[in-house]
């Protein structure tokens, strides 16, 4: 359930969501940190349900000691009006017996709230990859049949890979059975994606495919990537500094080593 922390609830209509899923790397949740963050988008209301773990903690994105104090949660939209762009940050795990039950609140309240387009950002573990997977960029993306329709010739333009379907046991299945779609370590981003297209919304997928560690490169990739289909920024690839980073950020891994180790 949407709740707004303003006065009235905020108009959603022909804005377009961008949203993570919780996934390998947590990457998709990074390059949301950074258009959050760059953009200076307000928080206009949270999504209050129980599949997520429940989590609180300070501002991530603040800029002063004052509004470093505020209280945020695990699923929280901001919006830039201006480009009529609503973001959802997801910031705690989908409890796994939930993730269905998840998935069909979000899928509800996108259809409500009558959302353009929405744009999934998530990753997949390199690792699984198999042949066809390992060549090429390590970007893909998927688009639902409503989405297709309106976004033919810019996907075209863009010439972006599509994500492949692979055997479900390689080398073990029939070479004739039918290849499904596979997104290890995607976290809900096949659930919603499947969702979606049984929903007839316009949706996309965006992913990486990425291994777990320091994945703020991979954050940077995947958001340049949005950005060229988006274009939130102009340019970002060539001045790399135009994304904020968040001060959530300065404690990504942790405070410093102790000197008193030494």
């Amino acid at each position: 359930m949407f709740i707004s922390s303003q006065n009235s609830a905020p108009c959603f209509k022909d804005f377009t969501l961008v949203m993570p899923a919780v996934a390998v790397g947590n990457v998709g949740q990074l390059a949301v940190d950074l258009v959050v963050s760059t953009l200076n988008m307000s928080r206009v209301g949270y999504i209050h349900t129980d599949c997520l773990i429940p989590m609180a903690g300070n501002n991530p994105y603040a800029t002063c000691k004052q509004d470093a104090e505020e209280l945020h949660t695990p699923a929280e939209v901001y919006t830039a009006a201006e480009l009529k762009l609503a973001v959802l940050q997801i910031r705690a795990p989908v409890i796994q017996k939930k993730s269905k039950k998840f998935c069909q609140l979000l899928v509800s309240w996108i259809k409500a709230s009558g959302f353009s387009r929405t744009v999934i950002l998530s990753s997949s573990h390199a690792y699984q990859r198999d042949d066809q997977q390992l060549q090429g960029t390590p970007l893909r993306y998927l688009v639902t049949p409503s989405l297709l329709k309106a976004s033919t010739d810019a996907l075209k333009e863009l010439g972006w890979r599509e994500m492949e379907r692979v055997a479900a046991f390689p080398g073990l299945t029939d070479a004739n059975a039918e290849p499904r779609l596979h997104i290890p370590g995607g976290g809900i981003t096949k659930g919603l994606y499947t969702d979606s297209c049984a929903e007839d919304l316009p949706l996309a997928v965006l992913l990486l495919f990425c291994s777990e560690g320091d994945n703020i490169p991979d954050a940077f990739t995947l958001v340049n990537h949005l950005n060229d289909w988006l274009h939130l920024l102009d340019n970002p690839s060539q001045k790399p500094n135009q994304w904020k980073i968040p001060t959530s950020w300065n404690l990504l891994f942790g405070s410093g080593i102790p000197p008193a180790l030494f």
